[in-house]
């Protein structure tokens, strides 16, 4: 049995006015990207709500808007206009220091380029943000084996990145973003760099996190299969949201994957 998700964080300090329940809300989100004589409009006026609990998917074409979103979502950057709550309360002028503190106590990040240190076991990366939230050795440690456990590497534990398939540094990238306990979870294309198999099996991973666990989801992903392991779809185009919808014929990963060819050893899974 995998292991079980540890309990989100607890919120900031709620906005009063904020409905029960949602993780994100943004109203009228513009950002634009001054570049001298030229100014790029990356999002026009976006009006979102995302519940705890949601698996949402975010498609659309490059420039599309998909990133800048997601740069809004994590703390990364912030809007030039408009508004933003994450828990509830509103993070939308927040300076880099303030969103860096909200970034490591709410917000797990899992990116196509997985992000490991090759000179750093699977371990030792699953323990970094553990170090930036001043865990004691020990609370780090226990963290780190659980979310290796969750995403089944627990006896890989030991194994540098260039020791691991890519399906592994992913699963290791996963358990990383776990490390911290966050109240929400921003992948960036996270199968884009894996095979159909392996793709997947990450899909698997986030399926149970968000069914068995609570955990809220967010995955950007440019392949139609892969949004159809969400149960919500929003597509952007020119910084606007164009489609926002239930999936009404999902698909389980775990019914995928018994439908595939059997990995072999040749796979490196």
């Amino acid at each position: 049995m995998p292991a079980p998700l540890p309990s989100a964080v607890a919120a900031l300090e709620p906005d009063p006015g904020a409905a029960a329940g949602e993780v994100i809300r943004m109203e009228g989100v513009h950002k634009v990207y001054d570049l001298g004589e030229v100014q790029v409009h990356a999002l026009r006026g976006i009006d979102v709500r995302i519940g705890r609990g949601e698996f949402v998917a975010i498609m659309g074409p490059s420039g599309g808007g998909k990133s800048t979103f997601m740069n809004i979502c994590g703390c990364l950057d912030r809007p030039t206009r408009g508004r933003y709550w994450l828990e509830g309360r509103d993070v939308s002028e927040l300076d880099k220091r303030e969103r860096a503190g909200i970034r490591n106590r709410l917000i797990g990040f899992v990116f196509q380029g997985f992000n490991l240190l090759a000179r750093t076991t699977a371990l030792e990366n699953v323990e970094l943000p553990g170090l930036y939230a001043r865990l004691t050795p020990e609370e780090r440690l226990t963290r780190a084996r659980a979310a290796l456990e969750i995403v089944g590497l627990a006896e890989r534990a030991g194994h540098y990145p260039s020791q691991l398939s890519g399906g592994q540094q992913q699963r290791v990238a996963i358990a990383r973003a776990l490390m911290n306990r966050p109240a929400i979870l921003l992948a960036d294309e996270p199968t884009g760099n894996l095979d159909t198999r392996t793709s997947v099996e990450i899909m698997e991973i986030f399926q149970r996190l968000n069914e068995q666990e609570g955990l809220t989801l967010v995955v950007v992903t440019h392949e139609p299969d892969i949004a159809r392991f969400a149960r919500r779809i929003i597509t952007f185009r020119d910084g606007r949201i164009r489609r926002d919808e239930a999936v009404e014929t999902g698909l389980r990963a775990e019914t995928v994957l018994a439908q595939l060819p059997p990995e072999t050893d040749a796979d490196g899974e």
